[in-house]
């Protein structure tokens, strides 16, 4: 349930796709790995996804359910569409519910600078909004784009390409995540550090795991603890929390003793961690949960929608 970081797609034998939540380890990528909704950091239209009676539609941000549960998978809105699953295919509905990309693919994650990741047999590709092919299926790894560029794997190796699908950072990464902020979290061997859009390592690598860049900070984990660092790679929270994820419209969501709460830049909690499980902040409102029901709080911790299974 746990989205605090944004992920990477891989492809797998017997045409399989699945996200793969890499860049902060081991243990928190298993937890990743089991979010129901996912929670990118994009600019955020104000419509949620929700599931009710095991089919997902859309509340607004008061809480008023806006596009009937009718999906088997939901994903949240951005640049003003959703990507959404029907059966085993998936598509993309406008904000009044209406299918603007027929469900047709293997997997679809949401629009960044225009373009949207999916995946067609053993291969990725990006669309534009039109459902065309801006970027023809041919990586075995790909992740969104960001700050004009997006991360994709060629044998064996992650690097770069522009909106053209041309590749303007060689192939030469162990991980590569999406660009935010300027940078890009890579890993060389078995540490983590950052590049800047020439490709130029920026902040050396070493870290055990690291996350993306949000509101300047970016979680890295040191030791056996998760802080974050600023973009010169000085720890600005240090290391203290069980696991943590980007920070989102201000606030971050963090893990100690196995309760989730969020904290503000400075470090301090802004709500005091009593949830099992959490994700970002979109506009005002983010995804907790109660066991596996599923909430929606505000900033002062207060529930807009109530956690339901």
């Amino acid at each position: 349930m746990f989205s605090g970081v944004e992920s990477v797609r891989l492809t797998h034998p017997r045409y399989g796709l699945s996200k793969n939540h890499m860049l902060l380890g081991a243990a928190l990528a298993a937890a990743l790995i089991l979010i129901g909704v996912i929670f990118w950091a994009a600019s955020p239209d104000n419509l949620y996804p929700v599931m009710v009676n095991g089919k997902f539609g859309y509340i607004n941000h008061s809480g008023k359910l806006k596009i009937s549960p009718q999906f088997d998978r939901a994903e949240p809105f951005t640049e003003g569409y959703a990507a959404v699953r029907m059966r085993n295919s998936w598509g993309f509905v406008d904000q009044k519910g209406r299918m603007a990309v027929s469900p047709q693919y293997n997997l679809a994650d949401p629009f960044s600078d225009g373009l949207a990741l999916v995946g067609v047999g053993p291969r990725l590709g990006y669309i534009d909004k039109s459902g065309k092919f801006a970027i023809n299926p041919q990586f075995d790894g790909a992740g969104q784009f960001g700050n004009g560029l997006a991360p994709v794997l060629m044998n064996g190796k992650w690097g770069y390409i522009d909106k053209k699908g041309h590749m303007t950072v060689n192939s030469q990464f162990d991980e590569g995540g999406n660009f935010s902020n300027g940078l890009a979290v890579v890993r060389i061997a078995n540490k983590f550090g950052y590049i800047d859009k020439s490709g130029k390592v920026v902040i050396n690598p070493q870290f055990a795991s690291a996350g993306d860049f949000h509101d300047g900070l970016a979680v890295v984990k040191l030791g056996a603890k998760y802080g974050y660092i600023d973009k010169t790679g000085k720890v600005k929270i240090s290391p203290q929390f069980d696991s943590a994820g980007d920070f989102a419209d201000g606030l971050a969501v963090v893990a100690l003793n196995g309760r989730y709460g969020y904290i503000y830049r400075t470090g301090n909690f802004a709500i005091n961690p009593q949830f099992d499980d959490g994700g970002n902040f979109r506009a005002g409102i983010a995804p907790v949960w109660i066991g596996n029901r599923e909430g929606y709080i505000d900033k002062h911790g207060k529930y807009v929608w109530n956690p339901v299974s």
